[in-house]
Formats: structure tokens, C-alpha cells, sequence
């Protein structure tokens, strides 16, 4: 567990001077001071004082007594047989509150590894297709424990320097490990959006982790007075999980569409700063059998987005233990791409990852008090011989 000590992770410059101040570092000196930390924290990935070699002893044993800079807790790593990663990672009590645990997930593709990160522990939301929904709201998280997330995975996969990638991971051929992070994890992120900026500005600075905001995309199910400010004041890619095209249906598939409805979703949407044919909207799309995948549909989705420079991505629905959902058969997946394509918006169909460790989309969980592995595994077993799934 990291110590119960404030962290320097996650803190802006200001506060990160203003903390050394208060520890008896030289007003002088602090932003100095601040740009060593910065480039130990965010280019070399120490986790340690004690490996800032150009930093004093006696100021690195005054920094080690009053602040930590540790990763959380990881309480275990699954491997799926495509190379995605999941980590349930665990951390310490905030003030009152227990200890916490997230989900975090890796995945590798030709030419870039996307990294899904959580925002919450838990969920308010309540979409009836996700298994994360299921799970009730605990606390948000902070900008450290977001940031940890992108850390944790850099340090696993030897994305920092001097650091060795495991033996047999599957990573992209050339450049980062991490090229991509998505804000699609478990929570709502513009639901915590004060500690998800402050982690995105961290991650997207060019003299730390320095992620390009091109390749940093927020998911939001439609918090519609958040959404321009996202644009204005974090300035990285959105995404709207889309999922229906009615408000009646979305009202049940998505229910905060029952406080902002399609309407105002899609001004909100047209109106998002920066938006171009360079820099267009994704909506996320999942499949459902039955449900939402009728040609019917896919043509009022052509007339919803109309104006919008948009990509729908379309998601195979992963199935979960306990849902009644089932996913579209392929050919209809196929036929609803089809159409969309012809009406002049790409659509790829979403190839599933990490379904084999409930990593993929919409199936991550993570309760403080988790089943027992034999548990576990038998509701997997479950979800596999219900909708055979391999």
C-alpha cells in the first residue's frame, strides 16, 4: 500500500512549488526544484526519491519524510490470449473512506497501444447493457490515481526509460508502448471533471508524459453542460456513447439521456470547440440483437448526425454474467456498417479484446471486495457456454 503521505503525483507546477515551499525549500529555489521533480516523475518514471541522483540527500530525505511518490497497489495483472492487459489496481483510504479498487486495461495494435483509464470507482449512470453500471458509485477519483493508472501500465510494459517490456508482450513494433489513452474506463468522467483535467493536462504536457491531445479521447454518455468546456479547457478528443437513436430507447439503454435528450446531446455536440473533418466526434454504437441494430435505426442515425463531422464506431456487445442482452449477429453488424459507410461516415465494426478476461468494452468491475478466483472463473465459464463465446 503507498504511504499515507501526500503524493506529489498529479499536482500542477504551482501546487507542486507551494508544497516544497511549505517543507522548507527556498521560495527561490522551488521552481527549479519543480522542473527536476517534473522531469524524474514524467520523463524518467521514478517512483522513488531516492533515484534522483541529481538532487541532493539531504533534500531528497526531506522529500521522502513528507510526501510519497509510489504506485498504487497492483492486486493482480490478467493476460488475455489477444494480448490485452487488465490491472486491478488498489488504493488507500482517502480521508473517512476504505481503501479502493479500479480496473485499468491495456490494448496492443498494430502501430499503437490504447490505454483505457477509470474515472470512478464504480458508476452512477446505470446503462443496462454494462456490467461497470452495475457497480455502485464509491467516491471519484484523483488526478494522482488517473494519472497512476498511465504510470502503472508505462512502468508494466518498460515505457520508461531504462525499463525492460515483459518477455513475450505483445506491444507495437516501434515507438511508445502507450501511444493512446481513452477515458473510457469505469465512471463518468465529466461526472469528476476537475481531477480528469488536471490528469489530461498533466499527461498531454510536453515536458513530462507528453501524450498529444490527438491521441487522448474522452467518452462521455452525454453530460451536456460539461462537453464545451471539455473542448475549451482540456482540448482532447470526444466521444459520445451514442447507443440508440430514440429517446425512448436511449432513455432505457442510457438513461441520462432522460435529463439530456438526443436534441440537446447533438446541439451540444455541433457546438464542440475545434471540431473539423480533422478532429471529428466519435460515437460509440453497441450492437444489441433486437434491440437498436435495424436498418431503421441506422437511417435515423444518418438524419441525428447530420452536420456533424463525425466516426460511428460500431461495438460488438460484450456479454456479461447476469445480462439478458445479446449481441447482433455479424451479418446485421455488417449490413448497419454498410449503410452507414454509404452515407458518407466511416464506421469500422470494434474487434472485441480481452473479452476472455472481461476487459472489453463495457465489462469491467472492480468492487473493493472481490469473489473469490474460483468464483470468478465460474461465471466466466457461465458467460462463455450462454452465448458461446471463445
Amino acid at each position: 500500500m503507498m504511504p499515507e503521505k501526500p503524493t506529489l503525483i498529479g499536482l500542477t507546477r504551482p501546487e507542486m512549488a507551494d508544497a516544497l515551499v511549505a517543507v522548507g525549500v527556498p521560495e527561490k529555489q522551488a521552481r527549479m526544484r519543480v522542473q527536476q521533480l517534473w522531469h524524474w516523475l514524467y520523463v524518467r518514471g521514478v517512483s522513488d526519491f531516492a533515484d534522483m541522483l541529481n538532487i541532493s540527500r539531504d533534500l531528497r530525505e526531506t522529500l521522502d519524510r513528507h510526501f510519497t511518490i509510489a504506485r498504487p497497489e497492483i492486486v493482480e495483472e490478467q493476460i488475455s490470449n489477444d494480448g490485452t492487459r487488465k490491472w486491478l489496481m488498489r488504493f488507500p483510504a482517502r480521508g473517512a473512506g476504505r481503501p479502493v479498487e479500479i480496473e485499468t486495461v491495456y490494448i496492443p495494435e498494430e502501430g499503437r497501444g490504447t490505454l483505457c483509464i477509470s474515472s470512478q470507482v464504480g458508476c452512477t449512470l446505470n446503462c443496462s447493457f454494462c456490467h461497470t453500471g452495475t457497480q455502485k458509485l464509491v467516491r471519484n477519483l484523483t488526478a494522482e490515481e488517473i494519472l497512476a493508472q498511465l504510470m502503472v501500465a508505462r512502468d508494466r510494459l518498460g515505457d520508461f526509460p531504462e525499463r525492460d517490456t515483459p518477455a513475450g508482450a505483445i506491444v507495437p513494433a516501434e515507438g511508445r508502448k502507450v501511444s493512446n489513452i481513452v477515458m473510457m474506463g469505469m465512471g463518468e468522467p465529466l461526472y469528476n471533471f476537475d481531477h480528469v483535467k488536471q490528469a489530461l493536462l498533466i499527461a498531454s504536457d510536453n515536458e513530462g508524459l507528453s501524450l498529444s491531445k490527438r491521441r487522448i479521447t474522452l467518452s462521455t454518455s452525454g453530460v451536456v453542460p460539461e462537453i464545451a468546456r471539455t473542448g475549451e479547457e482540456i482540448g482532447v478528443m470526444l466521444a459520445i456513447s451514442l447507443h440508440a437513436v430514440r429517446d425512448e430507447l436511449r432513455d432505457v439503454l442510457v438513461p441520462i439521456n432522460k435529463k439530456w435528450p438526443l436534441k440537446d446531446l447533438m446541439d451540444a455536440c455541433r457546438r464542440y470547440p475545434g471540431l473539423s473533418n480533422a478532429r471529428r466526434i466519435t460515437f460509440e454504437y453497441v450492437m444489441l440483437k433486437g434491440v437498436n441494430d435495424s436498418l431503421a435505426d441506422a437511417r435515423e442515425m444518418v438524419k441525428l448526425l447530420r452536420g456533424i463531422p463525425a466516426k460511428i464506431n460500431l461495438i460488438p456487445f460484450n456479454p456479461w454474467p447476469g445480462t439478458f442482452y445479446e449481441c447482433s449477429d455479424w451479418e446485421t453488424i455488417e449490413k448497419f456498417a454498410d449503410f452507414i459507410n454509404e452515407a458518407g461516415y466511416a464506421s469500422p465494426i470494434r474487434t472485441p479484446r480481452g473479452r476472455d478476461i472481461l476487459a472489453a468494452c463495457g465489462q469491467l468491475k472492480s468492487e473493493s471486495e472481490r469473489m473469490r478466483k474460483v468464483d470468478r472463473l465460474a461465471m466466466e465459464a457461465m458467460m462463455i457456454a450462454n452465448h458461446g463465446e471463445a
